[in-house]
C-alpha cells in the first residue's frame, strides 16, 4: 500500500512540449479582439485630431490633442457654434489636409462681415452675433455678404486675425465635415468636454 501512495504522490514525467505557439496563438487572439472592438469606435464613431496653429486661439492652441465625435452629424446637424473638423479638399492648394473652425452661418442664412462684427440675417430678422468665447476687444474684420444654401456653412477661427475661413475660400459643404471636436485630451489641465 506505501508503494501505491508513493507513486500517486510523485509527478508524473510528462513530455515537455513547446509552450511558445500556444501563447503566441493567445496573443493574437487578443490583438484580433481588440482590434474588431477598437477599429470601428475608431474609424466611424471617434477620431483624433491635433491642433497645429494660430488660427483658433486662444480656445484651442497648437498641441491641443482632441477626439472628434463623428456619429452626432449622422443624427443631426451642425449647430451655431459648434467647432468642428473637416476635410480641405474643396480648398485650392490644401487638398488632403484637416482645418478646425467654428460655425458661424447655418444653411438658409445671409452672413453679414461688415464693420468689424458679424451678423446673421433670417427670415428678415437681423441677429447680431454675440460670441462669448472671443476675447472682448476682439474685431472680425472682412467684406462679406452671403447666403447659405442648403448643407452649406459658414465657418471662421477664433483667432480672426490670422485664421484662413469662409471668409476667404467660402462655404464650408457638409459633405467635408468630418465631426465636432468633442474631447480635449491635451493639455492635461484642459482636460473635459469642449462646450
Amino acid at each position: 500500500m506505501n508503494e501505491d501512495l508513493e507513486s500517486i504522490e510523485q509527478p508524473q514525467n510528462q513530455p515537455k512540449g513547446n509552450k511558445f505557439w500556444p501563447a503566441a496563438w493567445e496573443l493574437v487572439k487578443i490583438a484580433i479582439i481588440a482590434f474588431v472592438i477598437v477599429a470601428p469606435i475608431r474609424y466611424f464613431l471617434f477620431q483624433p485630431f491635433i491642433v497645429s496653429g494660430a488660427s483658433m486661439s486662444p480656445n484651442f492652441e497648437t498641441g491641443d490633442y482632441l477626439i472628434v465625435d463623428e456619429l452626432s452629424y449622422r443624427l443631426s446637424t451642425p449647430q451655431r457654434g459648434d467647432v468642428v473638423v473637416f476635410n480641405t479638399n474643396f480648398i485650392p492648394g490644401y487638398k488632403g489636409q484637416r482645418f478646425i473652425k467654428r460655425v458661424i452661418g447655418l444653411p438658409g442664412d445671409n452672413v453679414e462681415v461688415t464693420n468689424g462684427k458679424v451678423e446673421i440675417i433670417k427670415a428678415n430678422k437681423t441677429i447680431t452675433l454675440d460670441e462669448k468665447y472671443l476675447p472682448k476687444d476682439l474685431k472680425t474684420y472682412g467684406d462679406v455678404n452671403i447666403t447659405l444654401k442648403p448643407d452649406q456653412y459658414f465657418v471662421m477661427g477664433d483667432n480672426r486675425t490670422y485664421s484662413y475661413d469662409s471668409r476667404m475660400w467660402g462655404v464650408l459643404p457638409k459633405n467635408e465635415i468630418i465631426g465636432k471636436a468633442f474631447l480635449r485630451i491635451l493639455p492635461i489641465t484642459e482636460l473635459g468636454t469642449i462646450k
